[in-house]
């Protein structure tokens, strides 16, 4: 039996039968290009998930040490992509991996030499917060500076050849971004590994629960402290420099202007928790991606302080709130 909606005759059966088709397809194409979209937002959100982890756990490393936040963190990150950008474009000609991993170490010890000579020294003078902060935005503005001056305001970009995306499951990715992700993987579990299973990743976690404790317990509390402002170097650099393989630029306010995504990460997943920095890397950089599907791309960042004032309001400790860390 034909069904109802076939029993038109004629020229205008027909048409009304192909018009009923094309709408349909129509729809199923519409629909099936909004999928398409979600899941290359998901995709890129999980890369700048991967950046922002590596950047967050390095921030929250240092906090849970220091009990202060470094604004100059984002000049760090800075400071470690024009070393790779350096190595990876100068007369070396180095491989952009070989010149990231320079790149951190370069940072790592800068960090330490940073804290050793002015911070800890006006960390152990001036007790309040305030006074802390307000150096490290002083650092932050000679750092950029600093930056400016070596290597211009140009904006710069690797030496990376160039590929065609590809499909994993319903995401696509090129070969940089998988290997961004697998690099945060990687190091995300390893910290995990140091922090749970070795003396120095135990004497950390004490340190960050109650330094005076540490001490009295026999824990060398300025080699500690000298190895977290080291990791949390590297994993800046190494965060400042992938930041600009997945935005394919660099420039020295790039770092500055990451910060403070950095920071609606570290809050919502609670200051001064590793853990908590990688769910809210998570949950910020895949909110930042998809909203892009529904506001102008150019406002997406606006999103992550939305993220950092709904998480304010009603979640100031963050979702892995750590005691007396908030």
């Amino acid at each position: 039996m034909v069904p109802p909606r076939l029993k038109l005759t004629g020229s205008l059966g027909t048409i009304h039968l192909r018009t009923q088709q094309h709408a349909r397809l129509h729809t199923t194409s519409r629909r099936r290009s909004r999928m398409s979209e979600l899941f290359l937002a998901i995709g890129f959100g999980l890369v700048v998930a991967s950046v922002l982890a590596l950047a967050a756990v390095g921030l929250s490393l240092q906090f849970g040490i220091t009990n202060y936040i470094n604004f100059a963190y984002g000049d760090f990150m800075a400071v470690g992509a024009y070393i790779a950008w350096t190595i990876n474009t100068g007369p070396w000609h180095l491989n952009i991996w070989v010149a990231m991993v320079v790149g951190a170490l370069g940072v790592g010890v800068m960090a330490v030499l940073l804290n050793r000579f002015l911070l800890a020294p006006f960390a152990r003078r001036f007790q309040k917060l305030f006074y802390i902060l307000i150096v490290t935005f002083g650092l932050s503005l000679i750092l950029l500076n600093i930056v400016s001056s070596i290597w211009g305001n140009e904006v710069q970009r690797y030496t990376i050849p160039n590929e065609n995306p590809f499909h994993v499951g319903p995401f696509l990715f090129t070969t940089d971004q998988l290997v961004v992700i697998a690099i945060a993987i990687v190091l995300m579990v390893l910290i995990h590994v140091m922090l749970t299973a070795t003396r120095i990743g135990k004497s950390m976690r004490a340190m960050s629960d109650n330094t005076t404790l540490a001490m009295t317990s026999g824990i060398d509390t300025r080699r500690i402290t000298t190895l977290t402002w080291f990791l949390s170097g590297c994993l800046a650099g190494l965060a400042g420099t992938v930041l600009g393989i997945t935005q394919a630029s660099i420039t020295p306010g790039s770092g500055e202007t990451f910060l403070f995504v950095i920071f609606a990460a570290v809050i919502v997943g609670g200051v001064g928790s590793i853990y908590g920095a990688i769910v809210g890397a998570v949950i910020v950089g895949l909110a930042t991606e998809v909203s892009a599907l529904f506001i102008d791309a150019a406002y997406k960042l606006d999103v992550a302080f939305v993220i950092l004032i709904l998480a304010l309001l009603f979640r100031p400790n963050g979702l892995f709130a750590r005691p007396g860390k908030a």
